[in-house]
C-alpha cells in the first residue's frame, strides 16, 4: 500500500482523503444526482464502494429499511469473492472472521437400514486448488458492513439513506438528469412524505419484486417454483458428527443441505419441505419453525438435533426466472441509445440458494457495472460502454441458471433415483470451479478483444478472470501476488512481460517501454490527463524472467516507474522478477518472448498481445477510453 506519495500520513492509511460530493456530502438527499442507486444489498454496496472511489461523481443509494441488515440472507462467499474483497482492501479481515470451507460431506441412507443415514463421502472443497483463496461462510450483513466502510473512507464518502423507499420512475428524455423517480420515506420525521427527485442513471438493486425493474417494464420468466425449502440459522446440541462440516444429507424422508456458520456454534440448515403443489398458493410458507425442526431431526434419524434459539428462519421456494435484458433499452435499440435505468442481482435473475451464487454474482454485477458508470460520468469513457452491462451480465446469469437448476435438482433427489452411489459427489468435485466463480468468460465487445494471440499467456484466458500468480517485487525483494496489487480504484491493469534480456539491454520490452511511455498514439500518452500522475489510468507493471538480484532498477525503463504526487516521486513498486523456484512465466504459460496483458478495472483480461503490437494495442482502447 503506498499513500505517502500526497505528503506525509500519519492516521489510518486506509481512511483516503475527501474530495469531490465527498466534501460536504449533505445529509438531506439532494434533488439531483448522477446516480442513484436503489437498495443496499451485495450488488447496491459494491456499486457504491466502487463509486466512491468517483468523487466527481454525485452517487446516493437508498434503502427502505431504516437501517443496516443485521442478520440472514445469503451467506456463502465464493473464493472468486474474496478476490473481489481483496482489491476492496478487507479481504483479510473477511477470512480471519469467517468460517472456512475445506471440505464436503455426502450421507445417504444406509443400505442395511434405510430409516438411518451413513457417510458415503468427503471430498476436498477445492480438490483443484483453483484459487489462492478460500471458500468461506459469513453472514451477508458483514460483506455489507465492509463495503459500507470502504465506501465511507473513501473519496466519494458515500453512505446510505436509510428510510427512503423506491416508488416508481419515468424516463423524460429530457435534460441532463432524465430520469425521474418518486420515492417515499419510510422512517423518521418525514414517514410517509413523498418526493421525486432527478438522476441522469437509476440502478434497481432492490431484490426479486424490483419496483425498479417493474417501471422499465421488465419481468422475470422462467420456471414456477415447484419445491419448498425451510432454512434456519440455530444453536443446537446434537449427536450429529459432522454438525462443524458442510454436508449434503439426503434420507428417505427428504434432504438437508447443513451448512455450519462462522464464529463457532451457530449453523444453518436447508430442510427438503417436498414438491409443492400447483394449487398450492404459497400456503407452504406458512411452515413454522417446530415444522422444520421435526423434518430436520426425521432427515437425520438416527441422529438428532436439539434447537436452543433461532437466530434466524425462512421458507422459500426454488424458482428459476431471469429477464431477457438488464437494462431499459429495448433489444432493437441496443446500438442506438444509451441505457439509463438498470437491473442487478435477483432484480433480473433468481434461483436456489444451493450453490451458494446469489450473493455472489450479485457482487459481480455490481462490480461489472460501477466501475463503466464511473469512467462514462467522468469523461474516461463514451456512453456506448454502458450497453455492455447487459450484454456481459445476462448471459452469465443465464449460465448460472442451468447449472443451479442441475444442482438444486440432484439436491433434493432420492438416493436410488440418481444414476450411481458416488453421483451426487462426483458432480460436485466435476463442477467445482462453476460455483467457486471461475467460469465466467466474456466473450468479445468494445472492451474484450479476440482470442488472436492467446498462446502468448495460456494462463490469462481472454475474457476471464485474472487469476494472479506470484513474484518477487525488486526494489524491497518482497514476493507478491501481483493480481492482489489491483484495487478497485476504476484504473486499467497492464502487466507487461518481459522478454528474455536484462534491463539496459536492447529489447523489444524496451522498444515497448519507449512508446508506451512518450509515442503520441500510446494509450498512456493519449487518455491520461495531462494534470493527473502518470499512472492514473493505466496502472502498468513489468515482470522480468531474471532474478531479482540480477535486475539494476535505474536500467528499468521509465514507463514502469512512473511519476506521481506533488513531490513528483517515482513509484517503484511496479518491478518484478521470477521467484527462483515460482517461475511466473511457468506457471501462468508467458512465452519467453514477452506479452502484454491487459486487465479491467473488474479484474477480468481484455486482451493478450506481442510486445510488438503496439499499433493493436492502440486500436484496442479506441473504441473504450475518450481523449484527454
Amino acid at each position: 500500500m503506498q499513500f505517502h506519495h500526497h505528503g506525509y500520513v500519519s492516521g489510518d492509511p486506509t481512511i483516503q482523503e475527501a474530495a469531490g460530493f465527498g466534501l460536504d456530502r449533505s445529509a438531506e438527499l439532494p434533488d439531483e444526482m448522477d446516480v442513484l442507486i436503489v437498495g443496499t444489498g451485495p450488488a447496491g454496496m459494491i456499486l457504491a464502494a466502487q463509486l466512491s472511489q468517483f468523487p466527481t461523481v454525485n452517487t446516493r443509494i437508498i434503502e427502505r429499511r431504516p437501517g443496516r441488515l443485521e442478520i440472514g440472507q445469503a451467506d456463502g462467499i465464493q473464493a472468486r469473492s474474496v478476490e473481489t474483497f481483496q482489491a476492496f482492501g478487507f479481504a483479510n479481515r473477511i477470512i480471519d472472521e469467517a468460517y472456512h470451507l475445506t471440505e464436503m460431506c455426502f450421507w445417504k441412507p444406509d443400505p442395511q437400514n434405510p430409516e438411518n443415514i451413513v457417510r458415503t463421502g468427503r471430498p476436498a472443497d477445492d480438490p483443484q486448488g483453483i484459487s489462492e483463496f478460500p471458500h468461506l461462510i459469513v453472514n451477508q450483513a458483514r460483506v455489507l458492513d465492509h463495503f459500507a466502510e470502504y465506501a465511507r473512507r473513501s473519496p466519494g464518502r458515500i453512505e446510505p439513506d436509510f428510510g427512503i423507499e423506491f416508488l416508481d420512475l419515468e424516463n423524460t428524455g429530457e435534460g441532463d438528469y432524465p430520469v425521474v423517480a418518486r420515492l417515499r420515506y419510510t422512517a423518521g420525521e418525514r414517514e410517509g412524505e413523498e418526493r421525486t427527485v432527478r438522476a441522469k442513471y437509476v440502478v434497481g438493486c432492490d431484490g426479486a419484486r424490483s419496483p425498479v425493474r417493474r417501471s422499465i417494464g421488465r419481468t422475470l420468466r422462467g420456471d414456477s417454483a415447484n419445491h419448498a425449502w425451510g432454512v434456519m440459522d440455530v444453536l443446537a446440541n446434537t449427536d450429529f458428527p459432522d454438525i462443524r462440516t458442510k454436508c449434503a444429507i439426503q434420507s428417505i424422508h427428504g434432504s438437508i443441505l447443513l451448512i455450519p456458520r462462522e464464529g463457532g456454534h451457530l449453523f444453518r440448515m436447508y430442510v427438503d419441505l417436498g414438491e409443492v403443489a400447483e394449487d398450492d398458493n404459497h400456503a407452504v410458507r406458512n411452515t413454522t419453525i417446530e415444522q422444520i425442526i421435526e423434518k430436520a431431526n426425521a432427515i437425520l434419524h438416527p441422529y438428532s438435533v436439539d434447537v436452543k434459539n433461532v437466530a434466524w428462519e425462512s421458507v422459500y421456494e426454488v424458482g428459476h426466472r431471469l429477464t431477457d435484458k438488464f437494462d431499459d433499452v429495448p433489444a432493437e435499440r441496443t446500438d442506438e441509445q444509451t441505457p439509463r435505468v438498470f437491473i442487478t442481482g435477483d432484480a433480473c435473475h433468481t434461483h436456489s440458494a444451493k450453490a451458494g451464487q446469489g450473493m455472489n454474482v450479485s457482487m459481480q454485477d455490481g462490480f461489472n457495472l460501477g466501475w463503466k458508470l464511473g469512467h462514462v460520468l467522468t469523461g474516461t469513457s463514451p456512453e456506448s460502454l454502458l450497453s455492455t452491462y447487459s450484454a456481459e451480465r445476462q448471459v452469465i446469469a443465464k449460465n448460472l441458471i442451468d447449472f443451479d437448476k442441475e444442482w438444486s435438482t440432484l439436491m433434493a433427489a432420492k438416493p436410488e433415483d440418481l444414476p450411481d452411489e458416488t453421483y451426487l459427489e462426483d458432480f460436485y468435485v466435476k463442477t467445482a470451479e462453476f460455483p467457486a466463480g471461475f467460469m465466467t468468460q466474456y466473450t468479445p465487445s468494445m472492451i474484450t478483444g479476440e482470442s488472436t494471440h492467446q498462446e502468448l499467456a495460456e494462463g490469462f484466458p481472454i475474457g476471464k478472470r485474472f487469476q494472479s500468480a506470484r513474484a518477487k517485487r525488486v526494489c524491497d525483494a518482497v514476493p507478491r501476488h501481483i493480481g492482489h496489487e489491483a484495487t478497485a480504484d476504476g484504473r486499467w491493469r497492464i502487466y507487461v512481460f518481459a522478454d528474455s534480456p536484462a534491463p539496459g539491454q536492447p529489447s523489444r520490452l524496451s522498444e515497448f517501454a519507449e512508446w508506451f511511455a512518450h509515442d503520441p498514439a500510446s494509450p498512456r500518452v493519449r487518455y491520461t490527463p495531462k494534470d493527473a500522475d502518470e499512472d492514473a489510468v493505466f496502472d502498468t507493471k513489468v515482470i522480468y524472467q531474471q532474478p531479482h538480484v540480477e535486475i539494476d532498477i535505474n536500467e528499468v525503463p521509465g514507463a514502469f516507474k512512473p511519476v506521481v504526487g506533488p513531490f513528483e516521486l517515482t513509484y517503484l513498486e511496479k518491478i518484478y522478477a521470477t521467484l527462483p523456484d515460482e517461475d511466473i512465466f511457468a506457471e501462468r504459460k508467458v512465452s519467453r518472448e514477452g506479452a502484454v496483458v491487459v486487465v479491467r478495472p473488474d479484474q477480468y483480461v481484455s486482451a493478450v498481445l506481442p510486445l510488438s503490437a503496439t499499433n493493436e494495442l492502440s486500436k484496442f482502447f479506441e473504441p473504450i477510453l475518450t481523449d484527454q
